[in-house]
């Protein structure tokens, strides 16, 4: 039998380096949240998946994102510090993640922006993030109001409708030569460059994904060749994350992304749920081990491509799946 009831929540993530690193860690998360996760243990029961059958990555059960809609998904007892709030689209319901230590979040985009862009203060941080502003709850304000807290930059802030207040402050930091990350959601980048045209040398562009109805949805390649001719730059960069995780991956450029060593994407058959495919589209399930209160095994309505170096590549949605915040038309 398994001795789960003794465990402890397998907390330093960050320090992962290596495959059997996150193997082993992955494994041990498992067997916390199969034990004290009971909307997560229903699931695998429901299966006929006990924690005695888990010994590899691939028998572990991805819990569909759509249970953060209507379930509490909460390690017992343990309180809640935050819940976080997706920001989806007028009339859907939205996910809730039951945060119980905000620290283990503010570990893992931390270090996750550290390894792959080096510290805050190097940077300059504009957040155009107006719908998400507008709703409040979303774990991306809460990233970018600690990245710009950390930054220690005067210029670094949010902007929510001031868009000619924007084009200022970028046009300034640039005659400063100040590297700058300008993160916005698409339907505002798309609005700020209707204002003006750029030629950004010292600016990396982030788009957060999503019109939020307030465009019409574009494929992915047609939307970052229009944000390269509006803001002069050779590359958008994107933050693939959601309300349900904890950890983002990020790209820098061409839509592949990287994902930090305590994260990992995986591509399930879109014909069987159990089953995993490499190399060609497929759901994309995430194991994230920064949500260790929650559950880190999350098969989401993305559709994707994972490669033989562990990148991938978002290239739609499940035509069935709710329309979310974060919504991709099928390429």
């Amino acid at each position: 039998m398994c001795n789960c009831h003794a465990l402890n929540a397998p907390k330093n993530f960050t320090y992962i380096s290596s495959e059997p690193d996150f193997e082993s860690a992955a494994l041990a998360t498992f067997q916390f949240q199969y034990q004290h996760v009971p909307v997560y243990r229903r699931f695998c029961d429901l299966l006929g998946i006990s924690a005695e059958k888990v010994k590899a990555l691939e028998h572990i059960p991805f819990l569909p994102i759509e249970f953060f809609k209507s379930e509490k998904i909460l390690a017992t007892n343990k309180s809640v510090e935050k819940i976080f709030l997706s920001s989806g689209t007028t009339g859907a319901t939205p996910s809730k993640h039951y945060v119980a230590e905000l620290s283990n979040y503010e570990s893992s985009f931390l270090a996750g922006f550290n390894h792959f862009y080096g510290a805050p203060k190097k940077f300059a941080f504009l957040a155009l993030l107006p719908s998400y502003l507008e709703k409040g709850n979303a774990s991306l304000v809460y990233m970018a109001d600690r990245l710009i807290s950390d930054s220690e930059n005067v210029h670094s802030g949010f902007y929510l409708d001031d868009l000619d207040a924007l084009v200022e402050k970028l046009e300034l930091l640039e005659t400063k030569q100040q590297k700058t990350i300008l993160l916005g959601v698409s339907y505002a980048l798309l609005d700020l460059i209707d204002k003006k045209n750029f030629q950004l040398q010292h600016t990396i562009v982030m788009e957060t994904g999503g019109m939020k109805g307030r465009r019409k949805e574009l494929i992915k390649s047609e939307l970052h060749a229009i944000l390269k001719n509006g803001f002069g730059v050779s590359e958008i960069h994107s933050e693939y994350g959601m309300t349900e995780l904890l950890s983002q991956a990020y790209s820098s450029g061409k839509g592949i992304y990287r994902c930090p060593p305590w994260m990992r994407v995986l591509t399930r058959d879109t014909e069987d749920a159990l089953s995993y495919v490499s190399q060609t589209t497929g759901g994309i399930n995430v194991i994230d081990l920064a949500n260790i209160y929650s559950c880190s095994f999350i098969a989401t309505q993305d559709l994707g491509k994972v490669y033989n170096d562990g990148t991938f590549e978002i290239m739609g949605r499940f035509d069935t799946s709710d329309i979310r915040g974060c919504n991709l038309m099928v390429l």
